[in-house]
Formats: C-alpha cells, sequence, structure tokens
C-alpha cells in the first residue's frame, strides 16, 4: 500500500497543479501567444512580427469575461497609439520636445477613449511607431500585429473554454469557515477557566487577522465569479454568484461580529482580573455554545458552497439543526448570565454585550434569514439588468407575454 501511495502521489500533485490558476494561465497563455507569432508571421510584413504574440500574452486571462473586456481595450488602446503617431509622422520628426507632446497627447487621449489599465500602453504604441524610420508600413504592420494577437486571445478562450472557479472559491470558503471554528474553539475553552489577559488579547488579535483572511477569499471569489460570466459551460451563472457571495458576507459579518466578542471578553477579564471570566456552571456552558456556533459555522459554508441538490438539502437540515441546539443553549447562558448580572452588577454592560453578540451570529447564520437575502439579491440583479437593458427586457417579457397568451387553458 506505501508503494501505492508513492506512485500515486505524483499523479494527484499533477492534477491539483493542472487546476492551479497560476498553471493554467501559464499554459493558457504560452500557447496563444506561440499561436499568434506562427499566424503573425504569415500575415505581417516584418521579419520578426513579435507584436502578436506579444498582445496574445497581455489579452489571454483565466477568465472568458476577463479575457474578451481586456482584449477589446487593448487593441483599442494599441490603435489608438498608433494613430496618434501616423499624425505626428506627418507633422513632425522624432525630436526631444515632439516625444513629450507625443507621450502627453497619448496620454490625454487614452483616458479620454476609456481604455482604463492600458492608457501607458497607448504612449508606448506611439513612441515606438514614431521611432521608426518608415512610419506607414510599421504602422500599419503593427495594427495587423495587433489584430491578429487580440483575436487569438480571444479565440482562444471562446473555443477552449476556460475552467470555472468555483470549486477552488468554495473551498477557500470552508477553510475561512474552519479557521473561525478553530478560533471560537479556543475563545470557548479559554473563557471556561481562569484566562490571564494576555490570553484575551491574543484571541483579540487572531480575531482581527481574520480580516486578511476576508480579504484573500474575496480576490478568490472575484476570480470564481467572472469565470461564471459570459462562460458557455455554466448555467445559471448569476444564481452561483449570488450564493457564494451572500455566503461569504454571512462569513464576513460573523467574524465582525467574533472580533468584537473577542474584544469584550478582553475587557471583562481585565475587569475580573484575577478572578474567573465566568462563574464554573456559566463558563461550561458558554464553551458549549460557542463550540455548536463553531459546528454551524462550518456547516453554513458546506451549505453555501455545495452545487448537488440532495447534498444541499441535507447540509440545510444540519446546519438547521444546529441552530436550534445552539438557540437553547443560548437561552440557558441567558439565565446564568441575568443571575450573575444580579449577583454583581458591575460587568451588566459587558455581560450583556456577550449575550446581544452571540445573538447576531446565530441571526446571520438563520436559514430563513439567508432564503429572504438570496431573494433580495436577486432581485436586486434584476432591477439593475433592467434598468441598464430597458429596451431587451422589454422584448424578453413581450416575448413571455406572448408564449402565455398563446398555451392553450386548462379545461
Amino acid at each position: 500500500m506505501q508503494v501505492v501511495r508513492e506512485m500515486t502521489a505524483p499523479a494527484v500533485e499533477f492534477v491539483k497543479r493542472h487546476r492551479d490558476p497560476m498553471t493554467v494561465q501559464m499554459v493558457r497563455s504560452t500557447a496563444a501567444a506561440t499561436v499568434a507569432y506562427i499566424i503573425a508571421v504569415r500575415l505581417s510584413p516584418e521579419a520578426a512580427p513579435l507584436t502578436a504574440p506579444l498582445t496574445a500574452l497581455l489579452v489571454v486571462q483565466v477568465t472568458l469575461y476577463s479575457t474578451l473586456t481586456t482584449g477589446m481595450r487593448r487593441v483599442n488602446s494599441v490603435v489608438t497609439g498608433v494613430v496618434v503617431a501616423i499624425l505626428f509622422s506627418l507633422l513632425v520628426g522624432l525630436t526631444w520636445w515632439s516625444l513629450g507632446l507625443l507621450i502627453l497627447a497619448s496620454l490625454i487621449i487614452g483616458h479620454l477613449v476609456r481604455v482604463d489599465e492600458f492608457v501607458p500602453e497607448v504612449a508606448i504604441s506611439a513612441m515606438l511607431v514614431l521611432g521608426v524610420t518608415t512610419h506607414g508600413d510599421t504602422a500599419w504592420a503593427r495594427i495587423v500585429e495587433t489584430l491578429i494577437g487580440a483575436f487569438v486571445g480571444m479565440g482562444f478562450n471562446l473555443l477552449l473554454a476556460p475552467p470555472v472557479w468555483v470549486e477552488e472559491a468554495g473551498e477557500s470558503i470552508e477553510e475561512l469557515a474552519r479557521r473561525v471554528r478553530q478560533l471560537m474553539l479556543r475563545i470557548g475553552e479559554e473563557a471556561a477557566g481562569r484566562t490571564p489577559p494576555h490570553h484575551a488579547e491574543a484571541r483579540l488579535h487572531e480575531a482581527r487577522r481574520l480580516d486578511h483572511d476576508i480579504t484573500e477569499v474575496d480576490a478568490d471569489l472575484r476570480q470564481a465569479e467572472d469565470s461564471l460570466r459570459l462562460n458557455p459551460r455554466v448555467r445559471e451563472g448569476l444564481l452561483h454568484r449570488v450564493v457564494l457571495r451572500t455566503g461569504l458576507d454571512t462569513l464576513e459579518i460573523c467574524t465582525v461580529v467574533l472580533r468584537v466578542l473577542a474584544r469584550t471578553l478582553t475587557d471583562l477579564t481585565k475587569e475580573r482580573d484575577p478572578e474567573r471570566l465566568f462563574d464554573p456552571e456559566t463558563g461550561a456552558v458558554f464553551e458549549e455554545l460557542l463550540s455548536e456556533i463553531a459546528d454551524a459555522v462550518v456547516s453554513f459554508a458546506v451549505l453555501v458552497t455545495t452545487s448537488v441538490s440532495a447534498n444541499a438539502e441535507s447540509a440545510e437540515e444540519r446546519l438547521a439543526s444546529q441552530l436550534r441546539q445552539a438557540a437553547a443553549t443560548r437561552d440557558k447562558l441567558a439565565r446564568l448570565l441575568f443571575e450573575e448580572a444580579r449577583r454583581d452588577a458591575r460587568q451588566w454592560q459587558l455581560l450583556g454585550a456577550v449575550l446581544t453578540e452571540v445573538n447576531r451570529i446565530l441571526d446571520e447564520m438563520d436559514t430563513e434569514h439567508r432564503t429572504r437575502r438570496l431573494f433580495e439579491e436577486l432581485d436586486r440583479h434584476s432591477q439593475a439588468q433592467r434598468e441598464r437593458l430597458p429596451r431587451l427586457t422589454r422584448l424578453w417579457e413581450r416575448l413571455r407575454r406572448d408564449r402565455r397568451g398563446a398555451s392553450p387553458r386548462p379545461q
């Protein structure tokens, strides 16, 4: 068995690397640049038409949506720069003042034609064309090479649909949920015993570091959202995007509330030092509650990243059961905290804050709350689409009314 595992390990590693965004990007960019150069050698009058593979290299992206948008902006920037250089070549030669004027004019025009991040490319293309001797031939050759590279880059993703990065985004969301769970378990375990103030402060710093994890997961989710747009391999792409985005928003809110809870516990620990943070019974119930909420956080992440309906239903049932159990434990903790506040009213505000923050996390993961949020986001996207494309929306609604009118009525 050990030999079999050693033989299969390289294959598993190859599959993982094959799905890695960086590996896919390198392979696709290399292939697109090579194909663009082969075509440009046959069509361009230049001996070494390197503009074509350069354009293809910059146009090809991991997702189809970014490829189309980037390709059009890049072609626009290069062609604009070439046209500006042709106009300058007809009026002046290459001098220090004409070069400076050319760069300034190219940057201004680049902002006017809205090429976004490719504004410097307008000036670069203009300088390269103005610096050669045969202005007209080189300019048109550069335009041809740019078009070849852009069309090869865009066609590469049209013919070979790029992968969908939903699975990678789901793994990032689940990994974030597991980190939140581990932090909740540590906070609950320490709160049940004698917690030194510096231990509580350490948990607070860990909760603050979760913001960095949220940023990384958000980047993975943005890539997944782009991979779902205009991708022929995906059905119901909007639903997938909304489910993942709202799920990450809920986890982000939970991490923020957890950070506030850690701060409240830190302040309470300093107030009661060197005494225990809670009474033994209250501490045990608080530890139990955080353990149940931590498990619910992971179940929530599994629910929002599950695509198969049967698995989603089982994940939703498990989450609902865990939330009911946590609510019962929360009620028990509320009674114990109330009794503590009656015995010693000096920290009643902090004790009430602990219960409020726990309630907020439970409310955010509630299944009914999540369903309302999903419908609100879907309605918002539909409204935005109707406002952006009013004519197409009216045409689609008219076709639907005609279809319902043409269907036979039930007897």
